[in-house]
């Protein structure tokens, strides 16, 4: 058994000036980002709702749960793969839908599609996105993704988004249910910065036909160079049309009909609804607030997990999302009930420090952690970790 996890090895091996290349913890990443970016873009980024409660909350709430570590053991290897919605992924962490990644970094979500496919990490490609479908999956053609739908209040545009992330090979189709209305975010309002009126995030929408035709924009598809008349036209069409005004569960039997990939709703936190969504056909449940980017003053995502977990009684897998940070965050959340979570500002960070290199590098990190906590907890695989890996922590202990 090696003592050193092989990325451990590699990064001693290169000695001091790996080490000061990239950061290895989660904070160093947010400070290496706030200084490779302008304050406008990483404020979007990094910013949350209100007095960002919600976001402080999802972070904090994984310092009230301690791991329980073992000591007898036996020799065989730790495994961390696993498969969900018929999709082979290297360790149960997939990269969040994080809309304007060209805010991070100029190759955007084209470079962490890349970085995502050499890890074996599957991408949930954002619908704001600033390259198209087809061009990220163009990018990274051995890579796994799915694709997380906006449900536009335009049904025809919203056909046409699924049945080209179909045709482009994504695996899956993931329901935003937690975006349907912008959070009210200070930190954006200060600087006066929203990127989607600079033409950031419409990657998938001016490429579309249905899009442009709504937009008045000429069928040949080309870009909108400087004309701030079109720009202008585009951003009012989509502020328009970005979603449907209502959603209720028997609305899957819709998208159901327009598609045979699976379907996961994102960003259910109430039990009563997860239950609900799985008995609408929901082949999975994301459990998220949106990294706390909406709503403030909300309950933590992971105080969330384990009560939708027991309401869906197995009958569908669930993953977990917002304020995943480390690897052995990712160990609680499985714990806690989770087949799987998914990062957004990690690698974000990432992307804006060191490119489709710097993804790479926190999905490394990730997952050489989540390993090696994984064998010290007493597990090869993740899919035996369980309630009785966890205590629950007073406020004493977790703070000391």
């Amino acid at each position: 058994m090696k003592y050193l996890s092989s990325y451990q090895n590699q990064i001693f091996r290169r000695g001091s000036s790996a080490s000061a290349a990239l950061p290895f913890s989660p904070d160093a990443w947010e400070r290496a980002a706030r200084q490779a970016l302008d304050g406008p873009a990483f404020d979007y980024i990094a910013g949350a709702a209100g007095r960002e409660l919600t976001a402080a909350a999802n972070t904090a709430a994984f310092e009230r749960w301690g791991l329980m570590y073992r000591v007898l053991r036996d020799e065989t290897l730790t495994d961390p793969s696993l498969t969900l919605l018929g999709t082979p992924m290297s360790m149960p962490v997939l990269l969040a839908p994080a809309g304007v990644a060209d805010l991070a970094h100029p190759e955007g979500e084209c470079a962490a599609a890349r970085a995502a496919a050499g890890a074996g990490v599957t991408m949930v490609l954002s619908a704001g996105t600033s390259a198209s479908m087809e061009d990220v999956a163009d990018a990274a053609p051995e890579g796994r993704r799915w694709f997380q739908f906006a449900w536009s209040g335009d049904d025809r545009l919203a056909r046409s988004l699924v049945a080209r992330a179909e045709a482009a090979g994504y695996e899956a189709i993931m329901l935003m249910g937690d975006c349907y209305r912008a959070g009210w975010r200070p930190r954006e309002m200060v600087s006066g910065f929203y990127p989607f009126r600079h033409g950031h995030g419409m990657g998938n929408y001016v490429s579309d036909p249905r899009f442009r035709e709504l937009a008045g924009l000429d069928a040949a598809g080309a870009g909108l160079g400087n004309d701030i008349e079109l720009a202008e036209a585009v951003v009012s069409t989509w502020n328009r049309v970005l979603t449907r005004p209502s959603l209720r569960a028997r609305d899957l039997a819709v998208l159901r009909s327009w598609t045979k990939l699976p379907i996961a709703v994102k960003g259910v936190c109430r039990p009563d609804e997860a239950a609900e969504l799985v008995d609408a056909g929901a082949d999975a449940i994301v459990v998220s607030n949106h990294g706390g980017r909406q709503l403030d003053s909300g309950v933590a995502a992971l105080d969330c997990l384990a009560p939708v977990v027991a309401a869906v009684e197995g009958r569908a897998p669930v993953l977990f999302d917002s304020g995943v940070r480390t690897g052995t965050d990712v160990l609680i959340a499985l714990a806690l009930g989770a087949s799987a979570v998914m990062v957004g500002r990690p690698w974000l960070y990432g992307l804006a420090v060191g490119g489709q290199a710097g993804v790479e590098h926190v999905l490394h990190c990730l997952r050489a952690e989540f390993t090696d906590a994984l064998a010290l907890v007493g597990h090869r695989r993740c899919d035996t970790l369980n309630r009785d890996d966890l205590v629950r922590l007073d406020n004493s202990v977790a703070g000391s």
